[in-house]
């Protein structure tokens, strides 16, 4: 029995759970269909985060700010008052809590593994506050539901969804020769495309740049997608469903690695969609999804033979992504105790708490909030810890996302850090709970060398009478660090 594959491919095993007698079979059962929230208190929909987004958008822009424009000091008072009123300063600590209730407390942790990856993958990085009410309505609501269909499916859903349009500055994107374009001219503005996102569908999402695009293919795949816009109106400006304006659309056919597209039928949005069957249809895109599969789970340098397997079962499903999953289940497990992977803060973060009962994330009760004041102490904390950890997961800096390998993560402040947030946790009565971190060993770690390693670190305690002094251990042993 590997015990380390079910911190590897999970965040191990919790301290009531049994160790399952089919690791594989266990992992795979939790890839064929999306799992359910495991979070009792509120789950804002996606919808009704984008209208306080609205509410916050409007009041600040065309109501506040010209009421207060000569009194400084009362639009800032006011403000305040309009971001407790719309959640702006509590729902990205809601948003950690969902997604660690779900990791720590829910039965499918390898889902929930793969649910960060690819929230990671299709990253909505730190810009127009998007993290304060859309990003995690995006990543529960369009990301998720479709973790478990085909994989072209699921680039369409997201490449077409609010968050990921209005990120990538999609909106503004005017082709030159549409009604629009045509019309600006007139007037001796510019219409031009805005290439983010046509550049970010190619370089990260689908073929990477080794499929050998050129500057031509990014132009004319923008050409493609201009026309897909978040929808304005005078009372909620840029904050409505996305629409698909054919009056901004560039007209024509316009060929992209080697192909054409051209109007389908009477709509020509149908152009983007058949651009993206392609691209993700292309070897490079199941190579290279592959790669970071394999770079997430097992190590930081996959080989050609640990890829392999995912590219064979996408080749023969054709992008079917719990078979893709089901292959890279078989790898991590084959490479179990042969290669180490160093985990990033959040990863270490759970796995921490999950096989030691931690008692996190806060319940619904200190979450409770009344959009009047500003949010308590103990409901901004999920926030604050992983900022603390240098991880905001709804906020990394670029549109690649946050880094997966060592070398970014390895550094003396990022590990003082984690100390610092290893005493939090074993220190505070709100989090530590009594364990038998005899039994925590015993269930988790494969070499009898990690658990004397492990008592050591408890430097001769009585767990029974210290159990914080175990629990900083567990939390802060250099071999937790890699898995």
């Amino acid at each position: 029995m590997k015990l380390d594959f079910f911190r590897k491919i999970g965040f191990g095993l919790a301290p009531d759970e049994e160790i399952p007698s089919d690791p594989i079979a266990w992992a795979e059962r939790q890839v064929e269909k999306p799992a359910k929230l495991t979070w009792p208190g509120q789950i804002p929909s996606e919808q009704e985060l984008l209208d306080h987004r609205a509410e916050f958008v409007y009041q600040d822009r065309k109501v506040i700010r010209e009421k207060f424009k000569n009194d400084r000091k009362a639009y800032e008072e006011a403000k305040t008052q309009l971001r407790y009123k719309t959640g702006e300063r509590y729902f990205p600590s809601l948003e950690t809590v969902i997604r660690h209730h779900a990791a720590v407390k829910g039965e499918a942790p390898v889902f929930e593994r793969l649910w960060h990856f690819w929230c990671n993958h299709f990253a909505i990085s730190e810009k127009d506050m998007l993290d304060r009410w859309n990003t995690g309505g995006y990543q529960r609501e369009i990301i998720r539901p479709n973790m478990c269909g085909n994989f072209t499916d699921l680039v369409k859903k997201v490449t077409v969804s609010w968050t990921m349009i209005h990120h990538l500055d999609n909106t503004q994107s005017v082709g030159p020769n549409s009604k629009w374009g045509q019309n600006r001219r007139k007037r001796g503005e510019p219409a031009t495309v805005n290439e983010n996102h046509a550049r970010e569908l190619l370089e990260l999402h689908t073929v990477s740049p080794a499929a050998g695009y050129t500057q031509q293919d990014v132009i004319n795949l923008a050409y493609i997608m201009a026309g897909w816009e978040n929808k304005w109106s005078k009372k909620r400006e840029e904050c409505n469903p996305v629409d698909f304006n054919a009056k901004k659309h560039e007209p024509g056919t316009h060929e992209v690695l080697g192909k054409g597209y051209k109007q389908r039928g009477i709509s020509s949005k149908t152009k983007l969609f058949d651009a993206i069957e392609d691209l993700c249809a292309h070897p490079s895109t199941r190579r290279f999804i592959g790669w970071k599969l394999v770079r997430h789970f097992v190590t930081d340098d996959p080989t050609d033979e640990m890829i392999a397997p995912l590219i064979k079962a996408w080749d023969e499903t054709d992008g079917d992504l719990p078979s893709v999953y089901k292959a890279l289940i078989k790898v991590v497990y084959d490479h179990t105790g042969s290669h180490k992977k160093f985990l990033n803060p959040e990863v270490w973060l759970l796995q921490c708490v999950r096989i030691s009962g931690t008692n996190w994330p806060p319940s619904p009760e200190v979450m409770a909030y009344d959009f009047k004041s500003k949010p308590r102490q103990e409901a901004r904390q999920p926030s604050i810890i992983m900022r603390e950890l240098g991880h905001n997961l709804l906020a990394p800096a670029q549109p690649n996302g946050w880094p997966d390998t060592e070398a970014e993560w390895l550094s003396p402040e990022l590990l003082i850090r984690r100390l610092a947030a290893s005493s939090k946790f074993t220190n505070d009565r709100k989090y530590s709970v009594f364990v038998d971190y005899h039994k925590v060993a015993e269930k988790n770690f494969d070499a009898m060398d990690d658990i004397k390693y492990f008592l050591h670190k408890a430097k001769n305690v009585d767990f029974y009478s210290n159990p914080k002094r175990m629990g900083q251990a567990l939390f802060s042993s250099e071999w937790m660090l890699k898995v």
